[in-house]
Parts: structure tokens; sequence; C-alpha cells
């Protein structure tokens, strides 16, 4: 396979820059003092090279990766980057007069330097303080963040692991990257759909006629995972790429711009106004049902409320405009012809709908989801081989077949074993709750949406709507970010450098010099993923993998885990007790992995003792041949009666009598097209604002 088929397009502007930087570093590797040593990254596992005891190169891990990215270059770069974060240090201004100093000066002060010991102390005297004063609510430990894809040093875990015992904390739901398809699919289609298996690409090789990648990129994101991306999806676009000329699949990509994956697949490219899709697909419904190719069958068996938002599309609802191809062409920049065109397309034709997760993160972001699966409703096709939804082919490797786990998941149930000798037996990772005995066993944890941090801080308090339910925002008078960077998530970050102002006391614990890190009154230096040993596995389950130290510690940086040690010692032996439960972090890794081969002897997997993987660097797990074959709700479409989503009518909810209930004014019982608060729609401040 020619790598650089891919990567030209998809990965070049990227990692060419990290590969430059690291150009001096690995220039002269071709000797290393040591044998190579097997890692991981969110870009993929890693073989590292150690001269002069320094990390000077990564070799392609490719007994685990089919297709390594450049990306992983960038690593060797990483670690010794000059932003790394050398000792303990402390706003000046902070270190004179702690919580009570001038927040104004967060990003403008003096850096002290001090010991490890002073900032163990420093940072438990403190959260004691706002414990007592406070309670535990008061701060904020739903630190969010890509960091470690390791079982034991997740910052973000092991934070909460601390402030559960000392106390508790608030902490966040969902996530950036899915928190409109999270929150909205449940209502929908009975589960996460952003997390969700999606048909296999065997399946779509062989069946579907029609791909539609709408508002993704796939080609370029699946160079990382928020586990180990192993890249075997670059196989099945290549050979996606093959049979659009063998078999005549139709690539169809709709997107505000011409990106990578259109470029590689030279597919036919529909350009969309930016957040206006909703209407384009209400459209191609409209005139769906205008040709006769509505499959009207599935949305009477199937789904719940399809009369009431065929209604709408009608205009024989509130508003009273029609949703046919000529109204949605004013709004979203795409012809009418080609509308009906696609219309036509869909009801004739296997068609599989790839939704990615960008067009969410927009105002009214939930309505692209819940009406893409509307959309394949009318198409008919869920639940067949090649046809119906998925929101997971543009991220890890999904759709690439996988082994089952043993948990009743739905490939291990498509295997027809939960325990056959290819299933895959899982990896444990530390976990929030300790398994020893304390308060913090039933503890119950304020958790508010990530995004609504801000607001949270600005308006304690403050009752608002969510889900369905009302949450009461709580009194935040510190923060504690392990592992993340919000002022780089931040869409506004002038209000959060003055909303941030408002907390006592600012932590970041992170390897680098970040834009957070630079606005924090306390900052510990953590060591990266290469510089500690831990264990992981890839995303799609395929590999269990040894994330060897392959450089020493920069400076004074320290483990997450020695850190998180460090501070409740200062609380007392109980709390250090009930955090390290007396174990070490290899202790922890081998435990990990004990408990993995226990259950895969019980399945006969045949796994090597850790003494025997942790030399290998890795074991692997053969796919069984079902997974090939999974379909997406292949089941439910069987038998909606024993295989009930998990909805409240058991069907796919084109209306939502939940979401009724909740009388929202920005989310309707339906898909509903609201004009968000920017877009090219609006004239006078497109006059103002021309660039979109």
């Amino acid at each position: 396979m020619q790598r650089r088929d891919f990567l030209k397009a998809a990965a070049a502007t990227a990692a060419g820059a990290s590969s430059l930087n690291a150009t001096s570093l690995i220039s002269d590797n071709l000797m290393s003092d040591t044998p190579a040593k097997m890692s991981a990254s969110h870009f993929g596992a890693i073989k590292g090279l150690v001269k002069n005891g320094k990390f000077e190169g990564v070799l392609d891990a490719s007994e685990i990766d089919f297709y390594p990215v450049s990306l992983t270059q960038g690593v060797v770069a990483r670690t010794y980057d000059q932003t790394r974060i050398a000792r303990p240090s402390v706003r000046k201004g902070y270190l004179e007069k702690g919580y009570q100093s001038d927040k104004s000066m967060r990003g403008k002060d003096e850096w002290v330097e001090i010991s490890w010991e002073q900032a163990f102390k420093l940072v438990a005297d403190e959260l004691k303080r706002v414990n007592k004063e406070y309670g535990g609510s008061a701060i904020y430990g739903g630190s969010y963040g890509w960091y470690s894809v390791g079982s034991v040093n997740n910052p973000q875990t092991l934070l909460g692991r601390m402030l559960n015992i000392i106390g508790g904390y608030t902490t966040r739901t969902l996530n950036y990257s899915q928190h409109a398809i999270s929150a909205i699919t449940p209502h929908v289609a009975g589960s996460d759909e952003g997390n969700s298996l999606v048909t296999a690409w065997p399946v779509i090789l062989k069946n579907t006629e029609v791909v539609v990648i709408w508002g993704a990129d796939p080609i370029n994101t699946n160079q990382i995972a928020w586990g180990v991306a192993d890249h075997e999806s670059y196989i099945y676009f290549r050979k996606l790429k093959e049979q659009m000329k063998k078999r005549g699949i139709k690539v169809i990509t709709i997107d505000p711009v011409y990106n990578n994956t259109a470029n590689y697949l030279n597919s036919e490219h529909i350009f969309v106004n930016p957040t206006t899709d909703v209407a384009m697909m209400m459209a191609i419904c409209y005139e769906m049902m205008n040709a006769g190719v509505a499959d009207e069958k599935f949305l009477k068996k199937y789904t719940s409320g399809s009369e009431q938002f065929i209604a709408y599309l009608k205009g024989e609802s509130e508003d009273k405009v029609v949703k046919n191809a000529a109204w949605a062409a004013k709004i979203c920049g795409v012809s009418e012809t080609d509308i009906i065109n696609l219309a036509k397309i869909f009801g004739s034709k296997r068609t599989m709908l790839m939704g990615g997760w960008g067009p969410q993160r927009a105002h009214h972001g939930e309505q692209f989801h819940w009406m893409m699966i509307t959309l394949a409703a009318f198409i008919g096709q869920i639940g067949l081989p090649g046809g119906g939804y998925g929101f997971g082919y543009h991220y890890s490797d999904g759709g690439c077949p996988s082994p089952a786990a043993p948990n009743g998941s739905a490939l291990a149930l498509a295997s027809g074993s939960a325990t056959t000798s290819t299933a895959f037996p899982g990896l444990g990772a530390i976990g929030i709750v300790p398994s020893t005995e304390g308060e913090w066993k039933d503890r119950s944890n304020i958790a508010i949406p990530v995004s609504r941090i801000l607001d949270c801080i600005n308006n304690p308090g403050k009752e608002v709507d969510f889900n369905c339910k009302k949450i009461t925002y709580p009194t935040i008078k510190m923060a504690y970010w392990a592992g993340g960077n919000p002022f780089h998530h931040a869409p506004d970050t002038n209000l959060m450098a003055k909303t941030f102002e408002k907390l006592d006391t600012f932590i970041v614990q992170d390897c680098f010099w970040t834009a957070s890190a630079r606005m924090a009154d306390i900052v510990l230096p953590a060591t990266t993923e290469q510089e500690r040993d831990d264990i992981t596995k890839s995303h799609t389950n395929k590999f269990i993998i040894a994330m060897h130290k392959i450089a020493e510690p920069y400076e004074q940086a320290k483990n997450d885990y020695q850190i998180y040690c460090g501070i409740l010692k200062e609380f007392g032996d109980k709390e250090y007790m009930a955090f390290s439960e007396g174990k070490s972090e290899m202790d922890w890794i081998k435990q990990f992995y004990n408990a993995s081969k226990k259950k895969g002897d019980d399945a006969k997997l045949g796994m090597p003792s850790f003494e025997e993987f942790w030399a290998k660097g890795y074991v692997e797990f053969k796919v069984p041949p079902h997974a090939h074959e999974y379909v997406t709700m292949a089941e439910y479409r069987k038998n909606p009666i024993i295989n009930r989503l998990g909805t409240p009518s058991g069907k796919f909810e084109i209306l939502s009598k939940k979401i009724a209930k909740a009388a929202y004014d920005d989310c309707k019982a339906h898909p509903t097209w609201m004009e968000p608060m920017e877009w090219l729609g609006d004239v006078e401040k497109t006059k103002k604002y021309p660039l979109n």
C-alpha cells in the first residue's frame, strides 16, 4: 500500500510542521543505544529510539498499526519542546497573598519556581480551605482534555479520584466533540449514536451503491483516536476508491469546503452553506415524498411521529412554510436540481449516510443528527446491509471489523458468543471511585454540561434546562485542570479570562506552558506519555499495548499518578491509601493485564504472561468472522417488538413527546429549521462580517 496516496492530502500540512521541528532530533538516529521501545499516543503506536540517553527518533509500529501516519514524528519534538514546564511554578502574587491575590494579574505576573514539597503543601492547603469553607462542590475538577491514552496515568480520571476522596467536586458531563449528538440521539434512537457501532466496512463495499459523506473529512480525522488509532480505516478508504471504479459505487461529499476526502476519492462534491444542512435534508425528504420514493412502510412500522413531521414539511403546521427544494435552495446555496436529484438517488439506491461531528458544534447543533436519522428513515434502509446511517466513520477507525468484547456488546452478539476464541477480554483502568471502603464510595458529585463552565461560574445558583431536566449551578471557587487546555476549547477566550478572575484559585497540571497554564495560579509539570510506563489498548480493541518509558522525565516533571499521591500524603495516610490502594504504577499495570489475561484464559485466547507481553510490546486479538458482516440496527429491523429501541415508544422518534413536554423555545418536538445566530442568510451581519 502506498502510504503517500493517503497522507499527501490529509497530513502534509499538520504533520509537516511537527516533522520539521523533529528533524534535528531524528536525522542521526541510524544507531540506537537500546532496542526500540513500544509506546503509544493518540496518533498511533510508536517505537522509540534512544541515543546517548535521549529520545531521538520514532519508528513505525507496523506490527500493530495498519497505516502509520507521520504525526507520530512530532512525539519526539514535543518531548524536548521549549514550552515544556520544568518545575512547579507559582504566580508571584499568589505565592505572596494566596487566594486573596489580584486575579487580574493572571497571565501577566512573574512565575516563581518552587520545590515539589512546597507545591504539594500549597495545593493541599488550598483544597482543604475550599472544602472547609464552601464544600467539595466549589471545586471544579471536570477538566476536559485529550491528554493521556494510558490506563494508569490518565490525568483527568486521577484528578476525579483524588477530589472524590477528599470531599467531592463538581464534574462535567458530555464533551465538546459530541455534546449535541450525545444529548439528542438517545431521545431519537434510544442510544448515544455518536459512540455507537456502525455498519462494518466490508458490508458497505459489498452492498452500498451510494456513500454520502456529510459534514466529515475522514481521510484527515482518522489519523487520531481518543484511544490509540490503528489506522485500518485507510485500507478501507483505498478499497472504497477501488470499488468506485469496479462496482460503480457513487460517493457524494457534502461540505462547505472541498475537503481532503473529496480530493482523495475524487468524489462528487456539493457545497452547502455552513449550518444550513438541516434545511437541505428536509427538502430532500419533501422531494422524496413528492417523487413517491419515500419509504412510507418503514416510517409507519419503525418510527413514531412521522405524520406530524410530514405535516411540518408540507407547511401544514405552525410556520405554514413548504420545505421543498426551492425553499431550501435559498437557504443552503444548493440548487433545486441538485436537491431533487439527491432525493431520487436516495430513494432508488442502497444509500449509506455518513455524518460527521463538526455540524453539531453550532447553534441548534442537535438538529443535524436528528434530521439525518429522520432522512435515513425516509429512505427506509436502516438495518439493511449497506444502508442507513452512521456517525463514526470519520473517527477512530469506525466501521473497521473489530474483536468482540465479552460484555454483551453488539459485536459480541454478532459473533454469536461473548466468550468465543476471538473475543477481546477488555482492559481495566484506574477509576474515579476507589475499591477501598470509605465515604467516597457513595459520594454523589454535581455534574454540569462541559460547555457551560463559564455560565456556571458567572451565575452560581442559577437553574437551567438541560436534556429535559433542571439543574442548578453550584458556586465554583476553585478549578483544577489536568491534561487539558480550556483556553483553547472555549469559543470566547476573552470571556473565559474575565470569568476565571472570579475563581479564588486556578491550578493547571500539564506538560506544556499552554494558554491555560499561563493563566493559572499554580502550575504542576507532568511527564509525557513517553516518559513513563503504562498500558493501553487500540481504539478498535485489536491490541493491548505496552507503553514503555522511552525517555527520562523532563527536568523535574513527575508522573500524574505521583503528583496526586504527593498531594494526598498532605491529607493523611487514609486518603493516600484510598487513592493508591498501596500499589505502584507498575502494580496497576500488571493488575490490569493479568485481569485481562484471566478473562482471556477463560475464553481460551492463549494470552502470554505479563513478562512475555511486556517484552514483546503488544498482544493481538483476532477478529470474529461475523464482525465483518455487522449491520447496525439489523436486529431491530428484523423484529422491532422484541428488539425495541431505548426510546419511550421503542421506535425511532421523529417526534419526541419527552422533548415536547419540556416545551423548549429552541428545540421543538421534531427536527425543525431555525435560523442560527450567525449564518450567511443574516444579511446585516454578513455585510459587517463578510468572511464565514
